[in-house]
């Protein structure tokens, strides 16, 4: 059941949103069998593939990428919006080398009245407040975004262990430190971004100032100096890395392995006829709640009750929908309203795949609370 619920989730979520610098979801149906998400194509591969391929990324292009991935974060937390797993694996880049974020399975819309509590996401690059297991809220995000620009710059994490319990030791405790040779592959104000994205305190962490500053804020960090904010969402503005149109910017074992794997490979079929009072629980809910989308033909909207409905229908990537007000710094809400502890007696889902040195294999823990999603 949460298995379906969090594919439903997802559905709605992406029907909620549409922005330059998100994979955007412009079709969803379903046959007797799949459901189906026709998103953005993205020719450019994903960051986790050019960062091994290359060990690392140039100052100036990751510095763009932040930019452009703020923007995008942005618009996700006026939407009331927690991407909760944001990694290179999940940042895709198009064919002209601008980034986009993209798997949006764990994330969750919140409140500024309660807290959220699930832990979600890949260990390496969640937050510290996600592992106190005291409550959290969209700063988690900014946490994350640190975590991929060191990683991007310097071809390694800031936080480490071999252990499970070695890295959640690592992000709750050990001080931020740089390579040696820092300074030759970042500039200083490079390195106070860093630091700043990767500050423990939720309050003073960059992207999560109060009274909607937060952005503001990462705007006008010197380090971005050199963006044009006002024209970024456009698009118009060149990238300072293009991918190769001429290779395949993935790898291809992986799309052959699971092409060779199928037993049911896919094809255009004609959907059966269903009475729908004989199918089980989950597949009436998918039938149900999984709805056929079109975005030229239908309007963007959202299914969480807090958010206003989107009014336009958008038949581009734009950064236009919802002007909601950046919601106010988790910090300031009282005590007494945040939930206990949730975790206790729930179920999780964990995916675990050897090695379990967490620094050098970055998938090596994924999980969330699969008793803490909720589908609107």
């Amino acid at each position: 059941m949460k298995a379906v619920a969090n594919i439903v989730q997802e559905r709605r979520l992406l029907e909620e949103i549409d922005h330059a610098f998100v994979v955007n979801m412009r079709y969803a149906f379903q046959d007797d069998e799949n459901c189906f998400f026709v998103l953005d194509l993205m020719l450019g591969g994903d960051l986790r593939f050019h960062l091994e391929r290359l060990g690392s990324l140039s100052e100036d292009v990751v510095r763009y990428y932040m930019a452009e991935l703020s923007s995008a974060l942005s618009y996700l937390h006026d939407h009331r919006i927690i991407h909760r797993d944001l990694k290179p694996d999940n940042i895709l880049l198009d064919e002209r080398g601008h980034a986009h974020i993209t798997d949006f399975n764990i994330a969750v819309h919140y409140s500024d009245k309660r807290l959220l509590t699930g832990v979600a996401g890949s260990m390496a690059y969640m937050a510290p407040e996600i592992l106190a297991k005291r409550g959290y809220t969209y700063t988690i995000d900014w946490w994350s975004l640190g975590v991929c620009a060191y990683e991007l710059i310097f071809g390694r994490r800031p936080f480490r262990g071999k252990t499970n319990s070695d890295l959640t030791h690592s992000i709750a405790k050990d001080s931020l430190r740089f390579p040696e040779d820092a300074e030759s592959k970042c500039s200083r104000d490079g390195l106070r971004a860093l630091k700043s994205f990767l500050e423990r305190d939720p309050s003073r962490r960059l992207g999560c100032k109060s009274n909607g500053e937060g952005f503001t804020d990462i705007q006008r960090h010197p380090w971005f100096q050199s963006i044009n904010w006002d024209t970024l969402d456009s698009k118009t503005q060149e990238s300072p890395f293009v991918p190769d149109s001429k290779k395949a910017n993935f790898d291809a074992s992986h799309e052959l392995e699971e092409l060779l794997l199928e037993d049911n490979p896919l094809k255009a079929r004609q959907r059966k006829v269903q009475d729908i009072n004989n199918l089980s629980v989950e597949m009436r809910q998918m039938e149900e709640q999984f709805a056929s989308y079109d975005f030229k033909k239908m309007q963007r909207r959202s299914y969480y009750p807090s958010n206003p409905q989107l009014v336009s229908t958008m038949t581009a990537t734009t950064s236009t929908g919802v002007d909601a007000s950046r919601p106010v710094t988790p910090m300031t809400i009282p005590n007494d309203i945040a939930p206990h502890d949730s975790l206790n007696g729930h179920a999780f889902s964990q995916k675990v795949s050897p090695p379990t040195d967490y620094d050098s294999n970055p998938h090596a823990v994924e999980m969330h609370d699969v008793n803490n999603e909720k589908a609107y």
